[in-house]
């Protein structure tokens, strides 16, 4: 089982969501500078997450988005599976027609697997995410360096200005 680019960046951008929205609404720009991922992939991600109600938009200056729950509330195994992502180790798809239509010797062992992969993500909530120090860290050091980059591109554009004016 491969958990493809669409599951993984639905589940940081919604950690990401989860530490910065505690404050005040978070535009998909910022998370798109802290986690480089390309604006329009997440703006297609949260159009699904915004379906299955695991965001909420707000709109007007500072507008952005928060959670539509609580991060207890909200397990990883549902965020993946927002995103149309299938958590599923067979090459059947769970169909059991691997085999010429039937089931494959292994089905039952790759079915099992993904039950527990399952279980895994649904026993794990982005609050827990949150509380772990190691995830604070990184944040905080996210948002560091998000603020450089944004500072270079003020600056550049800032000078550009300049020569243009000359």
């Amino acid at each position: 089982m491969r958990l493809t680019t669409k599951g993984r960046y639905a589940v940081t951008a919604m950690l990401d969501l989860a530490y910065h929205s505690q404050k005040k609404p978070v535009t998909l720009t910022d998370i798109a500078a802290r986690q480089t991922i390309s604006l329009s992939y997440l703006e297609q991600l949260f159009a699904r997450l915004r379906r299955a109600n695991m965001v909420k938009g707000i709109r007007g200056p500072g507008g952005g988005y928060t959670l539509a729950g609580k991060a207890r509330e909200i397990n990883i195994a549902d965020i993946v599976a927002a995103v149309d992502e299938p958590i599923d180790a067979t090459k059947c798809g769970g169909e059991a027609n691997c085999q010429k239509d039937q089931a494959c010797l292994t089905h039952d062992l790759w079915m099992g697997l993904s039950e527990q992969i399952r279980d895994y993500l649904k026993g794990i909530t982005l609050a827990q995410l949150l509380e772990k120090h190691h995830v604070q860290e990184i944040a905080k050091r996210q948002d560091q360096d998000a603020q450089r980059v944004i500072e270079i591109h003020r600056n550049t554009e800032l000078i550009s200005n300049q020569n243009d004016l000359l």
